[in-house]
């Protein structure tokens, strides 16, 4: 019998510096497998990093991370075979056609001779590139050249995928079309490990996820758990100028569970009780002389909870 690890990646404890600069400050999360996890944070948080520890690029100074059982540093030979990684720009010879970049792959991955060929046409038609398998990838567009690069990431089946930013800078169909590829390579059993600084992409995809700040984890859970840690909903007041919004703000802190935000003629706070709260606070700011151009209730955001962390917003 093969003892197969209870988590698909597991991480304890990781460090990195880069001279003066400490990238990762003793990371502790773990994957189960058949998953999609999400490392959530913004630019500089540390997030390439520990993909780059986790995929064998770069050594941790301290800490250990295993994929699939396997010490990332001590089993560096073997964690390659097991995973895939696609990256923010697309690992691709653009001079070659698609066709013949999957080829190459297939090739250095040792897969058979006889089975390249099958498995990259099966690759081109999943993501809905076989109309351009033959034309050079320098000739596609950016979420076509994305989608190769995560086919070429997939040309040997790897259990482990490593997504890093998968959709940044790509447009909203071609993001869609990613997620909707993200979500069938899970449901065929794939572990997908995903940074993003999206928000929405982690509320969508991740089933858990960790949010890394400066190095460090701030925060964990499922996005629904890290969302309810808000405690409610969300009231979004506009004003006619910043003036009014930072008067408004004055009167809305009895109303609201922790201090209102303010963002130029905006006030942002969040509610417990909903319906009679909103009423209650917009009746004072009547009483006050200050008549709201906007409002908008929704539930907390993502984007919400990297703010109540750490009192601002993720920046793509």
């Amino acid at each position: 019998l093969v003892h197969m690890p209870e988590s698909a990646i597991a991480v304890e404890g990781l460090q990195k510096r880069f001279g003066d600069v400490v990238a990762l400050d003793g990371i502790d999360f773990e994957v189960p497998p058949a998953s999609v996890f999400g490392l959530l944070g913004p630019n500089g948080a540390g997030k390439t990093t520990a993909v780059r520890v986790l995929t064998t690029i770069l050594r941790p100074d301290a800490g250990q991370a295993t994929v699939l059982g396997l010490d990332v540093a001590d089993d560096a030979d073997r964690v390659r075979a097991r995973i895939g990684l696609a990256g923010q720009f697309a690992a691709v010879d653009g001079n070659l056609t698609g066709r013949e970049n999957l080829r190459l792959i297939g090739r250095l991955t040792h897969l058979p001779r006889r089975l390249i060929e099958d498995r990259a046409t099966q690759l081109l038609e999943q993501f809905d590139l076989i109309d351009a398998a033959d034309r050079p990838a320098r000739t596609y567009s950016g979420g076509m050249r994305r989608r190769l690069d995560l086919c070429a990431a997939l040309v040997h089946r790897p259990p482990v995928l490593f997504l890093d930013e998968p959709t940044t800078g790509l447009d909203l169909y071609s993001r869609n079309q990613l997620w909707a590829v993200i979500e069938d390579l899970q449901a065929e059993g794939a572990t997908i490990l995903l940074t993003t600084q999206y928000l929405e992409e982690a509320d969508r995809l991740a089933d858990d996820l960790v949010v890394i700040d400066h190095g460090q984890v701030i925060a964990s859970g499922s996005p629904v758990q890290l969302k309810s840690r808000l405690g409610g909903t969300v009231v979004e007041v506009g004003f006619a100028d910043p003036g009014e919004a930072r008067r408004a703000q004055g009167f809305l802190v009895n109303y609201a569970v922790r201090p209102p935000d303010v963002d130029g003629s905006e006030v942002r706070f969040e509610i417990c009780d909903g319906a009679r709260v909103i009423v209650d606070a917009l009746r004072t700011l009547d009483g006050e002389g200050l008549a709201p151009a906007t409002l908008a209730v929704r539930e907390p955001s993502l984007d919400d909870v990297f703010l109540a962390l750490t009192g601002r917003r993720v920046e793509p």
